[in-house]
């Protein structure tokens, strides 16, 4: 069941980002001052995706890939199969709110280059443990033990097989593509944004410590109004701390090359 268990956890680590986003959340921000254009009206498509002849190679891996994919609407059994396979002996719910998964996922996804994600509508749960914060007033900065709480997220990030995470999104693209097609982009095209959106938080500002902190409220912000007006994914990133940063980077740069290759495959 090895590659069918990653067929939505392609984006693992952007997943992971929108847990992460749950544990610090600024307060309501300005007008949107720097993001991704939306797609055209009827844009090119310029990474496409296409199940090879004969289908996704399946050898070794006990999954029944003749199975058809599910309606979108009842998909959510299958994305529960995945994700407890992916993380065998754990509590899905504490982690992921699976209803609607592949929905929540795409709309996270299109949502990262942006200033805000819809808390209320995103595939994960919190991070675990608090937003760890050291210093007193008017030198705050994020405690450096805080990023050891993403180690988890980035570790199995790290040990998952690209080219078979690959292999089943290609194979379970249509799900995806319907769901971006429902968020509004008739003429959308889900693998470009998702590229796109993989090259946003490659260009994120490398930040060094200590990233300091104000609390003008209950919640807090950057001390540097720069950071403060970062999208959410790149505000993730930083977040993280400049090591995992580094790390989370380095996945998306794998991945988005395993995607390049597979929109050229002939």
């Amino acid at each position: 069941m090895k590659k069918l268990v990653i067929a939505l956890v392609c984006l693992l680590v952007l997943l992971a980002a929108g847990t992460i986003w749950h544990a610090y959340r600024p307060s309501p921000p300005p007008p949107v001052t720097e993001h991704l254009p939306v797609p055209s009206p009827e844009p090119k498509i310029r990474y496409p995706v296409a199940e090879p002849p004969g289908g996704v190679e399946t050898a070794n891996s006990g999954i029944d890939m003749e199975q058809s994919l599910p309606e979108l609407n009842q998909s959510d059994g299958r994305m529960r199969e995945i994700l407890a396979g992916l993380i065998p002996g754990v509590r899905l719910e504490e982690f992921f709110s699976l209803e609607h998964f592949i929905q929540r996922f795409v709309l996270m996804v299109d949502s990262l280059p942006r200033r805000e994600l819809p808390a209320d509508r995103l595939p994960t749960r919190r991070v675990p443990g608090k937003f760890l914060v050291t210093g007193g007033e008017g030198n705050l900065s994020i405690d450096p033990a805080n990023y050891r709480r993403y180690l988890p997220f980035i570790r199995l990030a790290e040990a998952l097989d690209r080219k078979q995470v690959v292999a089943v999104y290609v194979h379970f693209y249509p799900l995806l593509q319907e769901a971006y097609v429902n968020l509004g982009y008739p003429h959308g095209y889900f693998n470009d944004r998702l590229i796109e959106v993989i090259d946003h938080l490659l260009t994120a500002p490398v930040v060094s410590e200590p990233i300091g902190l104000v609390q003008p409220k209950a919640l807090y912000q950057f001390a540097d109004p720069d950071l403060e007006d970062l999208s959410a994914g790149r505000k993730i990133l930083v977040r993280t701390g400049p090591a995992n940063a580094a790390r989370i980077q380095e996945i998306l740069r794998q991945f988005r090359q395993e995607l390049i290759e597979i929109s050229h495959r002939k």
